[in-house]
């Protein structure tokens, strides 16, 4: 068994800053390991869901698409911002279907889009987009006390990982 880091070196490591690709693959492999664990079918009742947590799911699933719908906004209104936001682009189509997987009954893919805006210029998409991720990231842990196990976990994870796209996004 390998020994346990001293307070030193745990000190050590968080004293160095994260720059903004390491953030990012963390939280990337973090949402594998939570997708990971919700996707596991052991099929335990504990992790069951009553009728209204499913409209609850849905509407989740609903607000990624808005979000997912919103970066296609965005990019299609600021190309520069797509150059270097592409990653957090694909990181919410995957937290997409990570949600999508969780929820009973839900379709494979929806028509959603998101909120109706005016037409996006360049210097607004990414003040656009950082509120879209925002309300999403909202919408995600306010669901979570809702839910217990795998579902809570996801919801949780997804809502942390869209806070660290809010501040990369800044």
């Amino acid at each position: 068994m390998p020994e346990p880091l001293s307070s030193a070196a745990v000190g050590a490591a968080l004293a160095r800053p994260f720059d903004r690709r390491t953030l990012l693959t963390a939280a990337l492999a973090g949402t594998a390991l939570v997708a990971a664990g919700c996707t596991g079918g052991s099929g335990d009742d504990a992790d069951a869901v009553t009728p209204a947590q499913v409209d609850q799911l849905a509407a989740q699933v609903q607000a990624q698409e808005a979000l997912v719908a919103a970066y296609d906004q965005a990019f299609t209104a600021a190309p520069e911002l797509a150059a270097v936001a592409t990653p957090l682009a694909q990181q919410a189509r995957a937290q997409l279907e990570r949600l999508r997987a969780a929820a009973p009954g839900s379709p494979a893919s929806s028509t959603a889009s998101a909120p109706p805006v005016a037409p996006l210029d360049a210097a607004g998409a990414r003040a656009y987009l950082r509120g879209q991720v925002a309300a999403a990231a909202d919408s995600h842990a306010t669901a979570c006390p809702g839910f217990t196990g795998a579902r809570a976990a996801l919801l949780g994870s997804i809502a942390a990982g869209l806070r660290g796209q809010d501040r990369l996004l800044a």
